[in-house]
């Protein structure tokens, strides 16, 4: 698969919890930090996500906020 979002980061999915809809996906990135998802139920099962999965997390965003700890 060939996209144009750049942000894209190897990860493992380490945790999954459902909801009646929407899933919260928990990937550790290769780096080590983690990275929190909502998706559909629906896009979780339709992509046989499981804990252990390899993933690619894409970021793709118009806004991107940057604080400084003082």
């Amino acid at each position: 698969m060939r996209l144009s979002a750049r942000n894209q980061f190897p990860g493992t999915v380490a945790q999954i919890t459902e909801g009646a809809v929407m899933a919260e996906v928990v990937v550790r990135l290769d780096s080590g930090e983690e990275v929190v998802s909502l998706i559909t139920l629906g896009s979780v099962r339709s992509l046989g996500l499981a804990v252990g999965s390899k993933v690619r997390v894409v970021v793709k965003s118009t806004d991107v906020m940057v604080a400084l700890d003082e």
